[in-house]
């Protein structure tokens, strides 16, 4: 199970686990004579937009690794095998940053004021200045130098903030980490850290938002001769009819597409829209009404500035997605916002209202060490170790409200979300299952600005199948 354990506080997750329990795995396959064959390149247009079928039944695999991508073939045999998420990936097993030892989880928390905190986070400053190499760190230690105790208002904000969830965040995650240690699911580090090298870089060259941008430039299509729906297994060889609708594998069985020579995983009872902001009509004319709506927008900040990661958008153009033509009545929304004030002030006072979203909660998703530590110093005044979700419903007709009461479950003001995470630049935890005993079975749920796919929900964005890339995943065989 993803969940770990659950405790008043929350939960504790296993990221990794729920995305193998997805079902990516083949028992169907006929060998060809002759050993391993790889099936990595493409060599024709044809060849470059094969859908091969997978079954999907859960199962546990001991046989050896395979390169992924591979097909593993036996003369005169029919194999079984799978894919699964390479482990290391989450091989979290010390702090980015390490805390002072009175500041470590397991000391409990201490009542801290603000002031406290402000120091704290001026000591890491100067702390972090010398774990850069020689060359660079005379530079970093005069443009500490300069900074001093000046808190601009931003930060003044987040410390006022930080200081009034603090408590809630420590206790709560030191009660789940103790419940995973445990169980062993959490374990202290004795061992020296592993050797293991990623041969996989962290960002997989897809080119997924340069497509849906060159997608622009294709003759349009017209919406009463086009369908609105794709379906995997009759999927046309054009690469324009997976940008131009939701494609949807609606089999029991995990599929492979093949786009611009990169493959990608598709799990079973998925559907998904690859398409950037300007061209969400394909999930319109979808005609469905989603009972969850998770969203995950590139907010603004300086580190996307500087990285040139990906793109941010506006306040103003975020107000533009269509959320409540796409919600159903009571439909419960969970917005991820960073930790600057101003995006979760933006989202509960101007966003919500916008869409006629009523705030309910604020949730937390901490990130910790295998061995159960922040990967921050929980004072950090840079980054936390910790990001916010807010939750809130959509209020509707009155006579629909009385009518839908009966279906809506309470939400609980503040829960905690505690797991080890990706290294993988922004892939965020699997709200399913948690969301899960607030929600009725067999509801419509949807992802936007998604970066991977989930069995049971359509999912949409210019990355969405960014997290699928076969080079993420590990080919097992079990004979």
């Amino acid at each position: 199970m993803s969940v770990v354990h659950r405790l008043t506080a929350g939960w504790l997750v296993d990221h990794l686990s729920f995305i193998n329990q997805c079902g990516y795995e083949i028992c169907d396959s006929f060998a060809h004579p002759g050993g391993v064959t790889p099936n990595t390149s493409v060599t024709s247009a044809e060849d470059s937009h094969s859908i091969s079928t997978f079954a999907a039944t859960p199962s546990s695999s001991n046989g050896p690794p395979s390169g992924p991508g591979d097909a593993i073939e036996a003369e005169g045999k029919r194999t079984k095998t799978r894919y699964v998420f390479r482990e290391e990936f989450f091989d979290i097993s010390e702090p980015h940053i390490a805390a002072a030892p009175e500041e470590q989880l397991c000391q409990g928390c201490p009542e801290v004021s603000l002031t406290e905190i402000k120091a704290s986070s001026n000591r890491e400053k100067y702390q972090g200045g010398g774990k850069s190499d020689t060359g660079n760190s005379l530079a970093t230690a005069r443009k500490k130098r300069k900074r001093k105790c000046v808190f601009n208002q931003g930060e003044l904000d987040a410390l006022e903030y930080h200081s009034k969830v603090r408590k809630l965040v420590w206790e709560g995650t030191l009660h789940l980490v103790q419940e995973g240690l445990k169980s062993g699911f959490l374990h202290h580090t004795t061992a020296k850290p592993s050797c293991r090298k990623n041969n996989v870089p962290h960002r997989v060259a897809c080119g997924l938002a340069e497509l849906c941008e060159m997608a622009k430039q294709f003759p349009a299509v017209n919406g009463s001769d086009h369908q609105a729906v794709g379906v995997l297994e009759e999927a046309s060889s054009a690469e324009q009819d997976l940008l131009s609708c939701v494609m949807e594998n609606d089999s029991n069985c995990a599929k492979i597409i093949v786009l611009m020579g990169q493959k990608y995983l598709v799990p079973p009872k998925s559907s998904f829209l690859l398409s950037d902001i300007s061209y969400l009509q394909p999930l319109l004319n979808y005609k469905k009404k989603y009972d969850v709506i998770v969203i995950d927008p590139p907010w603004e900040n300086k580190s996307v500035k500087r990285s040139n990661r990906y793109s941010h958008l506006s306040s103003w153009q975020i107000k533009q997605i269509p959320v409540p033509a796409l919600a159903a009545p009571h439909c419960l929304v969970v917005m991820w916002v960073t930790n600057r004030q101003k995006h979760l002030r933006f989202v509960k006072d101007e966003l919500y209202p916008h869409w006629s979203v009523k705030t309910l909660a604020e949730w937390h998703w901490v990130k910790i060490t295998t061995a159960g530590e922040f990967v921050l110093p929980l004072d950090s005044l840079h980054k936390k170790p910790y990001e916010v979700l807010v939750l809130g419903r959509v209020q509707g007709d009155v006579k629909e409200a009385l009518r839908k009461s009966e279906d809506v479950l309470p939400i609980p003001e503040h829960q905690l979300i505690v797991s080890i995470p990706c290294s993988l630049h922004s892939h965020k935890p699997p709200l399913a299952a948690v969301l899960a005993e607030f929600i009725k079975p067999d509801v419509e749920c949807l992802e936007l600005f998604a970066r991977n796919l989930q069995p049971g929900w359509t999912s949409w964005g210019n990355e969405v199948l960014k997290f699928q890339h076969i080079d993420y995943f590990t080919l097992l065989q079990n004979e």
